[in-house]
């Protein structure tokens, strides 16, 4: 298990002690629902929405999530970008309910946390989730059956269902988008720093990528933790065997965050 972290920790705590104050003041509920025909009143309910729940069932599954992905992934990205992933994913979640969804008022993090185990499966696509306890599910195998159930129920609503498939969309679609945006930009910036510190390098930065690796093999693996150790073994055993130029940004980030520890 990762080692709980800082904003997954604090989301967890807003969602359920929200989750009481709502229950008891139903004004509070009213003021932070997302509902189609007042949101241009009510704007803030593009976000504040993420910390209502219909029950304690639809609050304990979504805590679950955030709970057992969350840590993770905010170690890998950081917290700032952690943050970003989590709320665009909520809001994405809002807009393509207001855009393709029904009338009907949505509440719950559960955009948020699909984005975040989007997230995850994107970075240890082969890693085992084990649903209900049991069956083993590669992640990326249960990412892409989020998007296809999300989409089919979402174009096929049953009858008398409360659940916004759609928002669960919006959610995966734009963490799926912010990853890839601040994949690149990751990238570019560390090329725009590979250029003012090796000027005379070639176009695929092989100077650069030599001096990164040097470093890189320079980290102490004995003290780091055994979800990162894991991590850094793996992306050093990727350098010496295909080179650091078949790196992704967001892997070089990780080792060079791990060797300035």
């Amino acid at each position: 298990m990762f080692p709980m972290t800082t904003w997954v920790k604090r989301l967890l705590i807003a969602n359920i002690a929200m989750y009481f104050v709502s229950a008891s003041v139903p004004m509070v509920y009213s003021m932070m629902v997302l509902y189609a025909p007042q949101v241009v009143l009510r704007p803030w309910s593009l976000v504040t929405y993420m910390f209502l729940h219909g029950g304690m069932g639809h609050l304990i599954f979504n805590m679950i999530g955030l709970y057992f992905f969350g840590p993770r992934l905010e170690g890998r990205l950081g917290a700032k970008a952690f943050l970003w992933l989590y709320f665009l994913s909520g809001i994405g979640g809002a807009l393509f309910h207001l855009i393709f969804g029904s009338l009907a008022p949505v509440v719950g993090a559960s955009a948020g946390v699909y984005g975040v185990l989007l997230g995850f499966a994107m970075y240890w696509p082969r890693e085992k989730i084990y649903l209900w306890m049991i069956l083993p599910v590669e992640a990326w195998l249960l990412a892409t059956i989020l998007v296809i159930a999300s989409l089919y129920s979402g174009i096929n609503p049953s009858s008398g269902s409360s659940t916004a498939h759609f928002a669960h969309l919006g959610g995966l679609a734009f963490a799926f988008a912010f990853l890839k945006w601040w994949e690149w930009n990751k990238g570019a910036s560390q090329r725009a720093f590979q250029t003012q510190l090796h000027p005379d390098a070639t176009p695929k930065g092989m100077v650069g990528d030599r001096v990164a690796a040097a470093r890189w093999k320079s980290i102490s693996v004995d003290g780091l933790h055994e979800l990162n150790r894991e991590e850094v073994v793996r992306l050093l055993s990727k350098v010496d065997g295909d080179g650091a130029a078949t790196l992704t940004a967001s892997e070089r980030q990780f080792l060079d965050r791990m060797s300035a520890g």
